[in-house]
């Protein structure tokens, strides 16, 4: 089935239907970016709940504690521990209240760029559909919060303070295009991303499987593209993680530009 499928390196982007369901003139068929996302979505409660919560025990000793044996829990606390410094670098300690959002908000991403690098998964976060409608829960979110903490005063992101009045007239355009062009440059830098790098591990992956059914020398010579392929795995690995990192990055960016304004 996938050999008539996967003919071209765009091809493992496309959205097939697993179960089809059509309401009307409405298709709701469960599809395999619907499978992912759901994935994604339940494999890190999955492994807390399975994994890590086993591996905790209590004791009593002027109190309740918990205390982890095992390596699992070490790997959520540096998850913690990543994300808190980012909030407190990045927003300060009026960050604090919305680590579960951006915690929530890493990991998701995170696990959709790694299950995308499962041979014969699907990468959710290749669609820029799916991360245009993360960046836009996040542009959203944070304006909500800044509206909700300073009112009317909100407005002053869009005019530096100190600035002269003639230059107003300049600023202003130019601050809210840079305003309404966040969750654009969010969503297409993550897309962008995770779309040219699976591409070119199918580009790599298809020569290499060209020079093992070309025979005699052609065969011995693909192990040069396969350690090549190699190599670009760990790359696009590292970086499913940056661009987790680097969405949650700028997420907390915009969130200080609600609260702090400039």
């Amino acid at each position: 089935m996938y050999d008539k499928i996967l003919t071209s390196p765009l091809d493992q982007f496309r959205i097939l239907p697993i179960f089809q369901f059509n309401l009307g003139f409405l298709d709701l068929s469960f599809t395999n970016s619907a499978l992912t996302l759901f994935l994604a979505l339940g494999s890190f409660l999955s492994i807390a709940y399975l994994i890590i919560y086993p591996a905790l025990y209590l004791t009593k000793a002027d109190g309740i504690f918990l205390v982890p044996n095992n390596r699992w829990f070490l790997l959520i606390e540096n998850l913690y521990l990543v994300i808190t410094s980012l909030l407190f670098d990045n927003v300060g300690i009026k960050g604090e209240v919305y680590f579960p959002f951006l915690f929530v908000i890493f990991v998701f991403v995170l696990q959709s760029n790694l299950i995308g690098l499962i041979p014969y998964s699907f990468t959710a976060t290749s669609h820029i559909i799916v991360t245009f409608s993360l960046s836009l829960i996040v542009f959203i979110g944070v304006n909500i919060v800044g509206i909700n903490i300073h009112r009317i005063h909100f407005l002053n992101l869009f005019l530096p303070s100190g600035t002269a009045l003639p230059l107003a007239f300049l600023l202003v355009p130019l601050e809210i295009v840079s305003f309404l062009s966040k969750p654009i440059s969010l969503s297409v830098r993550l897309f962008a991303n995770m779309m040219a790098g699976h591409t070119l591990l199918k580009v790599i992956a298809g020569f290499a499987w060209s020079m093992m059914k070309g025979g005699g020398l052609l065969f011995l010579a693909h192990i040069l593209p396969l350690a090549v392929l190699f190599i670009l795995v760990g790359l696009e690995l590292g970086v499913a993680i940056i661009q987790a990192y680097v969405f949650t990055v700028l997420a907390c960016i915009y969130l200080n530009d609600s609260i702090n304004l400039h």
